[in-house]
């Protein structure tokens, strides 16, 4: 497993868990930064067995970097699910790779027996008092907001009693959480809400008019919709009982997306030809009535199909008719980038600009640079540290008297990690501050700004 290209190098798990006070910094941390920055991602406990499928398989582990009158203090923690405790017991991996079939039975795995394995590995959430480690479509496992131990499985009063996918929105306006869950057996989708107090205001609710099991990793929201794009990326579980593939590109059924009215409305439906999308920005209504998306588009699911054609990647701004079903898309970048984000307190609402991962002619796959697009003046603008450095997702981070973005980036001539900090005003200029991270971070997916 040491040659998995996502198991070695920048991606290699890390087994030791650190709290670290006082971090070495280059530049100066602004002072009106008070919060942290947290992330989730594959991580594994023990040495794989069976199949590793990443970024589906791995063990979930937290990172924090907490920023306080321009100190920074480093923590990591394990999200330890059942199964890993009973893995630890063992001093090994029991459970294999999600698309191996095999389950351990009682010898190994006790009462969690014939199970497949909790993966709460690819984002982090707070909501409702409620910090939560989320999986691609499973309940979260929720944890101590202080000392990021593990306290369990986590339902959010039934909202999630059918599991979650890893990206829930919350609305900046109503404090709402709206979320959706996709699985394999009908009504395969489902949407559901937890309240700004983190009680349920909608108990799982089916998405009328869908027919099979479908991938969909993420939706994003307006003021009136939910909206969600089902790429056709169909699970086969019998192919997957005979060898073949759990996951099936179908490109002849198109793209159908979904807006589902937030008030119980019935759901208007739009198609397009088929195109995968992993990562929304946002979304927002128009005056007329219809919906714009801002998201990271492919021409296909790379790692899950092969064409033999080239995975062609851009930022693509949609807009839905809701009443028509007509959509219009326009290339806003035709760079391959991923993980764009905005400034989470304007969800819904037209957010300026989006951040999001791209490369600077390095061949080796890594991430290398944030490109910034204004979406008001059709402006880019980029910042990379090298041809070096694999960078992650960025976080927007407003401070108290200026605002900031926020990034983790490993340099893979000696593995050293550094949190980067760049002004919003001008974030080409470079970082005001570096921060020294005390061991290695592997490179990740998602996370979240905590404002203190």
């Amino acid at each position: 497993m040491v040659h998995h290209a996502h198991l070695s190098g920048i991606f290699a798990p890390q087994r030791e868990e650190v709290d670290v006070r006082g971090l070495d910094v280059i530049g100066e941390i602004p002072k009106d930064l008070h919060g942290a920055y947290l992330r989730n991602g594959p991580n594994p406990r023990f040495d794989p067995i069976g199949s590793y499928i990443y970024p589906l398989d791995g063990d979930g582990m937290i990172h924090r970097v907490e920023l306080v009158d321009g100190t920074a203090r480093y923590t990591n923690r394990f999200v330890r699910t059942r199964q890993m405790i009973q893995e630890e017991k063992a001093g090994h991996a029991i459970w294999a790779g999600v698309t191996d079939l095999y389950r351990p039975g009682p010898d190994e795995a006790g009462e969690l027996a014939w199970t497949s394995k909790d993966l709460p590995d690819i984002n982090v959430v707070r909501h409702g008092g409620r910090l939560l480690a989320m999986a691609e479509t499973d309940q979260p496992y929720r944890l101590d907001p202080t000392t990021l131990a593990t306290l369990g499985r986590e339902s959010c009063d039934g909202a999630m009693a059918v599991g979650s996918t890893a990206h829930p929105k919350v609305d900046p306006d109503t404090g709402e959480m709206v979320l959706f869950n996709y699985m394999f057996d009908a009504p395969y989708l489902t949407w559901s809400v937890v309240g700004p107090d983190g009680t349920a205001l909608r108990s799982p609710t089916p998405v009328d008019g869908v027919d099979k099991s479908l991938m969909i990793h993420d939706m994003t929201l307006t003021k009136r919709y939910i909206v969600l794009l089902l790429c056709p990326l169909v699970f086969d579980i019998a192919a997957a009982m005979t060898g073949g593939s759990v996951l099936d590109w179908r490109p002849q059924l198109g793209t159908r997306i979904a807006l589902i009215p937030r008030d119980g409305g019935a759901v208007r439906w739009a198609s397009d030809d088929a195109f995968w999308v992993w990562h929304f920005a946002n979304g927002f209504d128009l005056p007329d009535g219809k919906v714009c998306i801002d998201y990271a588009q492919w021409s296909y699911p790379s790692g899950f199909a092969d064409t033999g054609t080239p995975c062609d990647g851009g930022l693509v701004r949609a807009v839905i008719d809701p009443e028509t079903g007509h959509v219009t898309r326009t290339v806003v970048s035709d760079r391959d980038v991923e993980f764009p984000r905005v400034d989470d307190r304007l969800l819904t609402e037209d957010h300026g600009t989006i951040a999001t991962l791209g490369k600077t002619g390095v061949r080796d796959g890594a991430m290398n640079a944030v490109y910034f697009f204004d979406m008001t003046r059709s402006a880019e603008t980029q910042w990379s540290p090298g041809d070096a450095i694999a960078i992650g997702e960025p976080i927007f981070m407003p401070g108290a008297e200026a605002n900031y973005w926020g990034t983790i980036g490993t340099d893979k001539t000696d593995l050293s990690s550094w949190f980067y900090i760049l002004p919003a005003s001008d974030p080409s200029s470079g970082p005001l501050a570096k921060v020294r991270l005390p061991i290695r971070v592997p490179s990740g997916l998602h996370g979240a700004w905590l404002p203190a």
